[in-house]
C-alpha cells in the first residue's frame, strides 16, 4: 500500500474519531456522517485501485 493511501487511511480513522467524538459530545448531525461515508468510500477506492 503506497504512502498516499496509508495518509488517506490515516486520515479517515482520525474523522471517524472526530465525527464520533462530535456526535456523542454535541449530537448527531447527518452531514458529519455522510462525508465520512464519502472519505471512508474514497479511501476504499484507493486501496483497491493500487497496483
Amino acid at each position: 500500500m503506497p504512502g498516499s493511501t496509508k495518509a488517506m487511511g490515516a486520515l479517515t480513522v482520525g474523522a471517524l474519531v472526530a465525527v464520533t467524538a462530535y456526535t456523542v459530545a454535541l449530537g448527531g448531525d447527518g452531514w458529519l456522517w455522510f462525508g465520512w461515508v464519502v472519505l471512508g468510500l474514497l479511501t476504499l477506492a484507493m486501496a483497491v485501485t493500487q497496483p
